[in-house]
């Protein structure tokens, strides 16, 4: 009776440890020998290595796989005691590798590119391509897509703008009011959340025009937004509206170190996702619309001390120029533009090149949007509106492209910049590609800035065209404003044709995917312009003249149209495009799918190589960008939306059920908490 129940034992340990090689050897390539066994490990040390370098539970048990050879020479009580001693080792080893955590280092955010399971930075990898190489989920199953979980943000009023970060399991998002929280990446389940009270408003009502005005919160440009956060080293990384650059520690949320990245009593904010390079955290700031001097910086991810800082556009002539870069940029200022800042805010998009080291910025508008105000003689105003190349370990300039020199009509250049090589010319090129507000699709050099092509993706009026070989742009002499009251009505307006969400691009197709914008804006100057702390510095008038009798008034701005767009950067042309799918960002995937948003709130898939809609269903208006991530074996796509404090964060799979939930919970910020269940994972 005790030979059978030893023999029953040895058996059920036989067929689980053979049933776990079997499914190890599926989920993670170990090779097989030529009787189709899991290969015997000959040193446990050596299986937990493979374990924690593959992250995948229970390998092990390899160490320990019976291997077809019969047990002889032991008596069955031994037997029995070194099997169940042998499980318990097994177990202990599953559980410590499930306790520990992928690191996430340079090596890891250098190769996140070749990461299939994991959404490490803002466009999944350096280059910033929001590409995924999965395809569990493609073109002939996308339509079994379903809710797998969904989580109330619980923001208040404001644009969700946030790309999620997915690391060892846990994503991390922000919502407005630089709100950050971690959920279980597989059932939504609320780990922590952060809140760091921002007040509002930045002063209180009736304070313009009063010299004693007391600030009571930060400036905001449009709307409290904030686009994400940074994972590194066991910690995350936020930018906060009100000017702070924080590091919460990525297990519990508790702050582990804070610096000010400027002065509180400024009109700066941040709103932009912050970058790790080379152990630095690197962020820019917003406020551009307030007119202030743009800046980057360099921050210790460790400790918080700043490395170093460039500015955008130069400072008072009268004291030392911070580089020879700023020197130059003063050549192309008039008049007395750094008492109003000038602008040139780097509040959203960075890519890096590893080979080059090189740290690509966009920067934004000069300020104010008149260029009679800030530069009254003309000029370029450099570095408004340009892709800048700065040495990552130094923060020294290497070279800049101008979209648009001595901009006025709001054209930032602060839109995604995607690094890939194309062959152009029958040449591989590394290239940098942007398609910024101005309505220009930009392919450029990523090495040496060189021009090498660019052609409009939406309807432009302010140029005739851009000199093929510099990429200059020919002003159009009737769309300059500013002089005796002048009223010009220009495509694309301040909107532009193509804002902060993401554009991706997919290295199969060789397309980009961009949610673009045709549209137009009347601009004027404001003759009783006067700059004011708090109060927007645009420097335009949105009073119109009354025509006089007889004469007809401006006919209004054409309806603005919006579209999903594929674009081919080698030949500069539309491959395919879907009306009124510009309501977000994009991501495209292995499985020739591009995920996108309509302008009324459908999420949607569609074929990446012909644009046909695969799937979609109607969630809310206003995307943020999507992203998708596996886990356990399992792939999922995510994607942020909502606004005026109905935001959710969504979540979908193959074969899921989850039925589509109602209006999100919003409440005031100084109403009670929301129920308990209202924060836990709403999954089936």
């Amino acid at each position: 009776m005790q030979t059978k129940r030893a023999s029953g034992v040895i058996r059920l340990v036989r067929l689980v440890c053979w049933r776990l090689g079997r499914l190890i050897l599926l989920r993670s390539n170990v090779g097989r020998t030529g009787y189709g066994h899991v290969r015997i490990q000959r040193e446990g040390v050596k299986a937990a290595r493979i374990a924690g370098r593959r992250k995948i539970l229970g390998i092990a048990v390899s160490a320990f796989i019976y291997n077809g050879r019969k047990v002889t020479q032991m008596r069955i009580s031994k037997a029995i005691k070194q099997c169940f001693v042998g499980l318990v080792l097994v177990l202990s080893a599953c559980v410590a590798m499930a306790q520990q955590a992928k690191p996430v280092d340079n090596n890891a955010l250098r190769n996140a590119a070749k990461d299939a399971d994991e959404w490490l930075t803002h466009g999944r990898d350096y280059s910033e391509t929001y590409y995924s190489p999965l395809d569990q989920i493609n073109a002939s199953n996308v339509s079994r897509l379903g809710l797998a979980w969904w989580y109330d943000a619980g923001n208040e009023p404001g644009t969700i703008e946030s790309t999620p970060i997915v690391s060892n399991g846990t994503i991390y998002a922000t919502g407005t009011y630089s709100v950050v929280f971690a959920l279980d990446a597989r059932t939504g389940k609320l780990k922590w959340r952060w809140d760091p009270q921002i007040p509002h408003p930045n002063f209180p009502a009736g304070s313009v025009g009063k010299p004693d005005k007391v600030r009571t919160g930060p400036s905001i440009c449009c709307g409290p937004a904030n686009r994400g956060v940074a994972v590194y080293d066991g910690k995350v990384y936020v930018g906060v509206l009100d000017t702070r650059l924080v590091a919460l520690d990525a297990e519990t949320g508790k702050i582990v170190w804070e610096v000010k990245t400027a002065d509180v009593n400024s009109d700066y904010s941040v709103t932009g996702a912050p970058r790790i390079v080379k152990g630095m955290v690197i962020i820019g700031n917003a406020s551009g619309e307030y007119a202030t001097r743009g800046y980057v910086t360099a921050y210790d991810a460790e400790t918080g001390k700043q490395i170093w800082r460039w500015y955008t556009v130069p400072g008072d002539p009268s004291k030392p120029f911070e580089n020879k870069a700023m020197e130059r940029a003063a050549k192309t200022w008039t008049g007395e533009w750094w008492k109003l800042g000038g602008g040139g805010d780097v509040w959203d998009s960075m890519s890096y090149d590893p080979e080059t080291d090189l740290l690509y910025i966009g920067v934004g508008q000069g300020g104010p949007w008149v260029r009679n105000l800030r530069s009254p003689k003309g000029g370029d105003n450099l570095y408004i509106c340009s892709i800048v190349a700065l040495k990552a370990s130094t923060g020294e300039y290497v070279w800049h492209f101008q979209t648009t020199p001595g901009d006025e009509w709001d054209y930032d250049a602060t839109q995604g910049m995607i690094l890939a090589d194309l062959k152009i010319n029958g040449k591989m090129r590394k290239v940098l590609m942007q398609a910024p507000k101005n309505g220009f699709f930009y392919v450029l050099d990523r090495k040496t800035g060189q021009f090498i092509s660019g052609k409009p993706y939406v309807n432009v009026t302010w140029t005739s065209g851009l000199d093929p070989k510099t990429g200059r742009p020919a002003y159009l002499p009737e769309m300059h404003y500013g002089d005796n009251g002048k009223v010009v009505t220009v495509a694309p307006g301040p909107a532009g044709g193509h804002a902060w969400t993401s554009m991706s691009f997919n290295p199969t197709t060789k397309l980009a995917y961009v949610a673009a914008l045709n549209s137009t804006f009347r601009y004027q100057q404001d003759e009783n312009f006067k700059p004011e702390v708090g109060v927007y510095d645009w420097g335009i008038s949105f009073k119109f003249p009354t025509p006089t009798p007889g004469q007809q008034n401006t006919a209004p701005p054409p309806t603005s149209g919006g579209f999903l767009l594929a674009w081919d950067p080698v030949t500069q042309a539309a491959r395919w495009e879907v009306p009124n799918w510009n309501g977000g960002g994009t991501v495209t995937t292995a499985g020739n799918l591009v995920f996108a948003a309509s302008n009324i709130g459908d999420f949607g898939a569609f074929g990446a190589d012909k644009g046909e809609k695969l799937w979609s269903v109607r969630l809310v208006p206003q995307f943020a960008n999507p992203i998708t991530y596996m886990v356990d074996g399992k792939q999922y796509v995510s994607v942020m939306a909502g606004r005026g404090g109905h935001s959710r964060l969504y979540t979908f799979a193959l074969d899921a059920h989850m039925p589509i939930p109602g209006s999100p919970y919003a409440a005031p910020r100084n109403a009670a908490p929301a129920p308990e269940a209202t924060h836990k994972p709403n999954q089936p």
